[in-house]
């Protein structure tokens, strides 16, 4: 019966494993929550409590741990996936803490102080900050190269691009992007940044090897949130004004559609499949999901009071499970079925005995 009882529930925890589903992690700053949206279901199945006037969104490589951005309290928050729950205490950062990134390799977490004019980094594995890197003027956005050794941040104020390296932790090298940049991407190749510069309506290309802007791509009014596909070939930009997002190939860097979704649009994000893009509406209270095979809006979420999610906020899918092969599942019945016998067997004898 022992014997059974564990097949049974292996086959259990299988089943749920190969079926999960990544979670899309929404920052609400009027509400001052998380809102957990069930990507299969496009649906919220919890809201998180966290700091003051969440903004900030990043979700660890591993699936594990999100951080959050309070803006108005000036810390991080961390959320455990497992359980959906917030890990106390929060961290203390500099104040207004906006963009927030995290490594590759999961040990640190980039985090923009908009009002302090710095970028705090943050060892996962103590959380606490280990240094502080002065910046330019608002830094807001943040990235991280996909080998790690650097950092992207925007700061809005004065126009430029940080390029820390995070050997060092020193800021190394700026890009001039006059107008008001905010989001920023990495393409999966690290070759190129993209900037969404918001008071000019325009996109900057950073080619990473020189850091220097190769090609500017008119979007439309306010862009403020950027991200690029798995496959690096598009480009997704929300445009705050307008309530639409841009879609850009890479190939060409030329906008080749535009999505129009909820009001003031910031936060975007691409699932990792590329089959589907995440926009956070603003004032409409919302998300946004538009299919990549059509660019066109095939289900809205609402959400709690003010979404902004700035980040990478959808968590990764678990790791691939190998589904048991036809002989492998008759190994599994028969397994059960001796486990069956054995215990009929045993009930008998203790009968007769």
């Amino acid at each position: 019966m022992r014997f059974l009882f564990i097949s049974i529930l292996c086959l259990i925890l299988w089943a749920g494993a190969a079926f999960a589903q990544p979670f899309a992690y929404i920052a609400n700053e009027g509400s001052n929550s998380v809102s957990v949206i069930d990507t299969a279901t496009n649906t919220v199945v919890k809201t998180i409590p966290v700091g003051m006037e969440p903004t900030g969104v990043a979700v660890s490589p591993a699936g594990n741990f999100v951080y959050v951005t309070n803006s108005g309290s000036g810390s991080v928050s961390v959320i455990e996936t497992a359980t959906n729950t917030e890990v106390l205490p929060r961290i203390a950062v500099g104040t207004m803490p906006e963009g927030i990134a995290v490594t590759p390799n999961r040990r640190f977490v980039y985090v923009a102080n908009q009002a302090a004019d710095s970028v705090s980094v943050i060892n996962t594995a103590t959380k606490t900050v280990v240094k502080t890197i002065p910046v330019g003027e608002e830094p807001t956005g943040v990235a991280v190269s996909p080998a790690g050794n650097h950092v992207y941040v925007t700061n809005f104020l004065n126009g430029i691009v940080s390029v820390i390296d995070t050997a060092t932790n020193m800021e190394v090298d700026t890009v001039t992007v006059p107008g008001g940049p905010v989001g920023l991407a990495v393409t999966p190749d690290g070759r190129f940044v993209y900037v969404a510069v918001s008071f000019i309506g325009t996109v900057f290309v950073i080619d990473t090897a020189t850091n220097t802007v190769v090609k500017t791509i008119e979007v439309e009014l306010l862009p403020l949130g950027i991200a690029v596909n798995p496959e690096g070939s598009f480009v997704y930009v929300t445009n705050g004004t307008s309530g639409t997002v841009s879609v850009i190939d890479t190939s060409s860097n030329t906008v080749t559609d535009t999505v129009t979704v909820g009001t003031i649009p910031q936060g975007v994000d691409v699932s990792h499949d590329g089959k589907f893009v995440y926009v956070a509406n603003q004032t409409a209270g919302t998300v946004s999901v538009i299919d990549t095979a059509t660019n066109m809006e095939v289900d809205t979420v609402t959400v709690g009071n003010s979404p902004i999610a700035l980040g990478k906020f959808i968590q990764p899918p678990p790791p691939p499970i190998n589904t048991p092969t036809l002989s492998e599942w008759g190994l599994i019945t028969m397994a059960a079925i001796l486990g069956i016998v054995g215990f009929l067997v045993m009930r008998r004898r203790e009968i007769t005995a």
